[in-house]
Order: C-alpha cells, then structure tokens, then sequence
C-alpha cells in the first residue's frame, strides 16, 4: 500500500526487546539479536522485514528502538486497558486504583534484586521521531536506540513515585515473569550523533512527576473527560 501510494520511507516503532538478555550494558546497536519473548521477536522480524524492503523496492526505514516509554505530556498519558507499564501501575496503586503492585521478581542480579530498567520521556521519543523524518529526507536509513543511558530498578521506581506523590505504593514480591532480562540499559550515543538529538528528561523524578500530574487529574484514564 505505501509502494503504490508513492510513500517510499517510514518510522518504525521498535524495542529494546529486540536484544534479548544484554551480553553487554548499556546495550549499543551492534549488540547480538536473540529476543527472548514473542513481543521482541515480532519487533525483529519487522526491521528485518524493512531491510529487504530497501534492497528490492528501495524503501527507506529508520527504526527507533524504545528502552520503556513513560512520562505525560500536554494533556496526554498512558491509559492501556490492561495496564501492563510499571510507572502507570505504580502510579494506580498510590492512588488506591489497584491493591497494590506486583514486584516481579527479586532474585536477579542486580543492586536490589529487582529488574533494571532504562526510561525515556514521550516527549524525548517524539522529538526523536521528528528527527528521524529529517534523516530519511536525506535519503538514509538507520537503526538507533532511544533511552537516557542510565537505570532504574523497580524498587527505585516505585520509590521515586513515593517521593513524588507523597503517598504510599503498596507492593508486593512475586515470581519472575518469563522473558524479562534482569537488565535493559540503552547506548544512546549513535542517536545523538546521527540524529543531532539529546533527551530533556534525564530524572526518573521528573519523568515520574509528569505521569503523576496526568493520572492524578485523570484518574479514570481519558473516561475522566
């Protein structure tokens, strides 16, 4: 349908799942592909998909690989039915939405046990992806990763969110889910360089904060009008 429309480049929306459990952190472009869930399989597949796109009909693809979207802006947040992201999650159980929060997982190695993750602001993904039109514009294709650079654990998260509402986050340990590495931490540096980019939001506080101010005016997602 793009060929036969003219439209001869696109962005895709990747992941950091694409990697699969990190030989190397931060993880930078090059790193080994071996997803190990179906989500980042179904993310691989797609970028291998666009490279054989632009050998055969010469469509051009620049493929932004996501470390954990999170934070609000102008009067936009997150509200998935079900809730899978840990900030909104979080966020719910401080407001008594849901009992609590389940902690999957406390025995990885990591600085408390507990899951490491890389977050990226909505804002800093969507500057991103006005650059990376610029880049096809220029007749390139490329393959780069979006986060800050630094990791948070899950504790820290849902300590940060206590912080920042002042309220408690009821939460409790359960088993690890299958297909989460213990560790996903992004080497950004390729995105700053070929993009001329660089995140605003380098606090987990401050990514935190915007989340809070959406969900606690909206505290039945977009329903609340």
């Amino acid at each position: 349908s793009m060929l036969a429309a003219g439209v001869k480049s696109i962005v895709f929306s990747s992941s950091a799942a694409v990697y699969g459990e990190p030989v190397e952190v931060p993880i930078p472009e090059g790193h080994p592909k071996a997803p190990v869930n179906p989500y980042g399989y179904s993310k691989l597949a797609f970028e291998r998909f666009l490279e054989y796109c632009e050998t055969a009909y010469g469509l051009r693809s620049v493929c932004l690989r996501y470390f954990n979207a999170a934070g609000a802006a102008g009067g936009l947040g997150e509200d998935h039915t079900p809730e899978t992201h840990l900030i909104p999650n979080v966020l719910a159980a401080a407001l008594g939405k849901i009992p609590k929060v389940e902690v999957l997982g406390n025995d990885y190695e990591t600085q408390d046990g507990t899951c490491v993750r890389d977050f990226i602001h909505v804002s800093d993904l969507a500057d991103a992806h006005v650059r990376a039109l610029g880049l096809l514009r220029r007749g390139e294709s490329d393959r780069l990763n979006l986060g800050n650079g630094k990791g948070f654990s899950v504790l820290e998260v849902i300590r940060v969110a206590e912080k920042v509402t002042g309220l408690a986050v009821p939460h409790e340990f359960a088993p690890r889910r299958r297909g989460d590495p213990a560790v996903l931490v992004a080497a950004a540096e390729r995105a700053c360089e070929v993009l001329g980019w660089e995140p605003r939001f380098t606090s987990l506080e401050d990514i935190v904060r915007s989340a809070w101010e959406w969900h606690s005016t909206h505290p039945e997602g977009y329903a609340s009008g």
